[in-house]
């Protein structure tokens, strides 16, 4: 992607190598190292960020004050002037739940539209806020509030147990500065065991143009997610935080595609709506219905989906 083309982020689908390395049981979290103290650290200043990181922000805050300016960011989630009906609920879920956004090639993760089946968490998803010792503590009080409010809103809508904790997380959201992100690949390795070179090197070397991204783990050849590590710049000012944090824990559940067709919706690159929508509130009940399962490709998982939509909202617009 281009430096000329605004993403909220990207989301990926990795089966985690087993043959070298001893990861967690399903369902249970690796222990990773000791961090230090943040509580006890909470009253004292974070240490100073590197110009290059301060340069950041200062970019990233015109690029948030650039789109609200065209009407963008929009947090009302969506109204009269965005209907959609259960046909195109139907196919935007099929877009995003059944396609792949980016393929592994040759090393990197490449933007490729490529038909996958479904994918989703069957455990119960802990999400764990972890950040850098360069972002100051009201701004990390204010992310992890946000994140406890997106956890019981995606647990309600879902049907699925979906919680915030302090620790034991299996799903870790990462606010991290520049230098910070670069010099991650050792704790990454101790969050997700097994971790590839291609998903290490996509975290560490993220281009500016990268707001955030995602990676959902499964094991082997199943489909069920089991873990999921989402990084978020933390030089973003506070509604791209959010968004950001939106959008990557709602991909890491398994939306993780994007349709340029999807309205009113954080699935799609035009950045028009920063938070979820109630379209994409009923795109994730629609992944989480036992009607469906974790596996089924397009053509077995479309007709059980375009039956959910139309109970969700039958002929509404």
């Amino acid at each position: 992607m281009g430096e000329g083309v605004l993403r909220a982020g990207w989301a990926a689908a990795v089966a985690l190598a087993l043959a070298s390395c001893t990861p967690a049981p399903v369902g249970v979290s690796p222990t990773p190292p000791s961090r230090p103290d943040r509580a006890a650290e909470a009253s004292l200043p974070a240490p100073e960020r590197s110009s290059e990181s301060r340069a950041l922000a200062r970019y990233y805050a015109r690029v948030q004050s650039d789109l609200l300016a065209q009407g963008l960011l929009r947090t009302d989630g969506g109204g009269r002037d965005t209907p959609f009906d259960a046909r195109m609920l139907t196919e935007n879920f099929v877009r995003i739940a059944l396609f792949d956004e980016y393929v592994e090639n040759n090393g990197a993760m490449v933007a490729r539209q490529t038909e996958s089946d479904l994918r989703r968490w069957t455990g119960p998803v802990r999400l764990e806020i972890e950040f850098g010792e360069t972002v100051p503590p009201s701004q990390a009080r204010d992310d992890r509030a946000a994140l406890s409010t997106l956890a019981a809103r995606l647990s309600r809508v879902t049907g699925h147990p979906i919680r915030a904790v302090r620790d034991g997380g299996n799903f870790h959201v990462l606010m991290l500065h520049e230098d910070e992100r670069r010099g991650y690949a050792d704790r990454l390795r101790a969050l997700v065991p097994g971790i590839g070179q291609t998903a290490l090197r996509t975290i560490t070397d993220m281009p500016r143009s990268t707001f955030c991204l995602v990676f959902a783990f499964s094991e082997g050849a199943s489909r069920e997610y089991v873990r999921a590590v989402a990084v978020i710049r933390a030089e973003h000012p506070d509604l791209l935080r959010l968004s950001c944090l939106h959008e990557e824990v709602a991909q890491g559940l398994g939306l993780a595609n994007d349709s340029p067709a999807a309205r009113p919706s954080i699935f799609n690159d035009d950045e028009e709506f920063a938070l979820l929508t109630r379209h994409d509130e009923l795109l994730l009940r629609m992944l989480y219905d036992d009607r469906l399962r974790p596996g089924m490709q397009s053509h077995e998982a479309a007709p059980i989906a375009r039956a959910i939509a139309e109970e969700l909202v039958g002929g509404e617009t």
